[in-house]
């Protein structure tokens, strides 16, 4: 059974920069330190990943799995699916952004995530890994985008 987690910032820079970073694949092993390698394996007619592989450090080993992005709400949501894992049934997620009132220059990002792993962990472990890829995540975006 799937888990839902949800995770919350207030990062200092655009909507328009933050956009930019997250769909800069190929560069995310640069400010996600967890993130071994990226390949934008399709791309659709404006040059956007929409099919994007990524090998990662997960729990002591390697994991490779592959997102499939959707641009219809573009640029205030980035949600992803799972097309395939080694090690989860579901990695189904979303970035929305949304400008902080009155401070442009500050951005709401909503992180969620919805993991199913294929292998059967107690729960308060898959919390706690959940709590620590989501805080990771955003700790680092909000670094880079910051910098």
């Amino acid at each position: 059974m799937a888990d839902v987690a949800r995770q919350e910032a207030i990062i200092a820079a655009s909507v328009a920069d933050l956009w930019s970073v997250l769909v800069d694949f190929e560069h995310y092993p640069t400010w996600a330190r967890d993130l071994k390698q990226v390949e934008v394996l399709e791309r659709d007619a404006d040059g956007r990943g929409v099919e994007v592989l990524y090998r990662a450090a997960a729990m002591g080993r390697s994991t490779t799995y592959v997102l499939r992005y959707d641009y219809a709400d573009a640029p205030r949501t980035l949600p992803w699916r799972l097309v395939r894992g080694d090690i989860m049934r579901r990695l189904d997620g979303a970035y929305t952004l949304e400008a902080v009132a009155g401070d442009p220059a500050k951005t709401d990002v909503v992180y969620v995530l919805e993991v199913d792993l294929v292998i059967t962990l107690p729960g308060f472990v898959k919390h706690r890994a959940e709590h620590k890829i989501m805080h990771t995540a955003l700790r680092e975006l909000k670094t880079f985008a910051e910098r």
